[in-house]
Order: C-alpha cells, then sequence, then structure tokens
C-alpha cells in the first residue's frame, strides 16, 4: 500500500505543478466560478458544448494541491463526455472522497488518486470544489461556494 500511496501523491503533485488545460476557453458556451473560503481555493471552469457533450472543458484559478489537481484531472476526464456522463462520474467521485463505497468496477480512472481524501474530511471540499463548479457551469453558470455548508449540500448560489 505504501508504493501506492507514494503513486497517488505522484499524481497529484503532478497535476498541481503542471494542471492540464489550465487556460480560458474565449468562445466557451458556459462557465461557472467556485469558491472554497476554507483554504482560499477558487476556481473558473470554462465549457464548450456540441450538443449534450463537452467537446472542451478548461479551467483557471489558484488553490492547494488537491482542488488543483482535482481541477486538472477533472478536464481530462469529461472532456468528450456527455452532460449524463459527467454527472454520473461525479456521483462516483463524490463517495470516493467521502468514503462511501465506491462500486467495484467503477471505472474511475484517474480520479481513484483521490482516495486518501476520505481520511481527511477538511480536503473533501477541496477535491470536489471543481465538480460542483463544472455542475454549476452545465446547469447555465454562476457561482458555487463551499461556505457554511457541508459537501452533501453545497449549491450554486
Amino acid at each position: 500500500m505504501p508504493d501506492l500511496r507514494g503513486l497517488y501523491q505522484d499524481v497529484i503533485l503532478d497535476h498541481s505543478r503542471r494542471p492540464r488545460n489550465f487556460r480560458v476557453i474565449e468562445a466557451a458556451d458556459r462557465r461557472a466560478d467556485g469558491y472554497n473560503p476554507l483554504c482560499g481555493d477558487k476556481v473558473t471552469i470554462y465549457l464548450r458544448l456540441d450538443g449534450d457533450r463537452i467537446s472542451d472543458v478548461s479551467f483557471r484559478g489558484s488553490g492547494c494541491a488537491i482542488s488543483t489537481s482535482s481541477a486538472s484531472i477533472l478536464t481530462e476526464i469529461v472532456k468528450g463526455k456527455t452532460r449524463a456522463e459527467a454527472d454520473a462520474l461525479f456521483g462516483r467521485f463524490h463517495d470516493l472522497v467521502t468514503g462511501k463505497a465506491a462500486p467495484e468496477g467503477s471505472d474511475l480512472g484517474k480520479l481513484e488518486v483521490f482516495g486518501g481524501v476520505s481520511e481527511f474530511p477538511a480536503r473533501v471540499k477541496c477535491a470536489t470544489l471543481a465538480w460542483h463548479t463544472l455542475k454549476s457551469a452545465l446547469e447555465g453558470g454562476g457561482t458555487v461556494s463551499t461556505e457554511g455548508e457541508d459537501d452533501e449540500d453545497v449549491a450554486a448560489r
């Protein structure tokens, strides 16, 4: 298990130091802003849709290693997915980081590196901020804040 944890830490650090899709999509169809006042994480998610499919996704912002790497991996994973597929993926990811049993064969890919977040409840909001912001963007945009709310109840404002 220590070797696996080290690998997971390496993936998180790599995505934090060299985030993928860290850019503004100038012709974005949708965008949303997210803020986690607990540790100061800020993220903006940009989307380009082709019908119901995410044809391009990117982010800008600043935050801790967990927040930045989660946003980076999110952009790699959801590109090309439908809204329904992105929602289902978020549900499985949320179960993973909150310590709920992820179903066998849940096919989380790189997202499995965040499995250890459940051991640090204060970090759950860091890991899920970009995902809540993505959901807001898919629903038309707005601002998401984790202030004063349980992660289960984070809602677009």
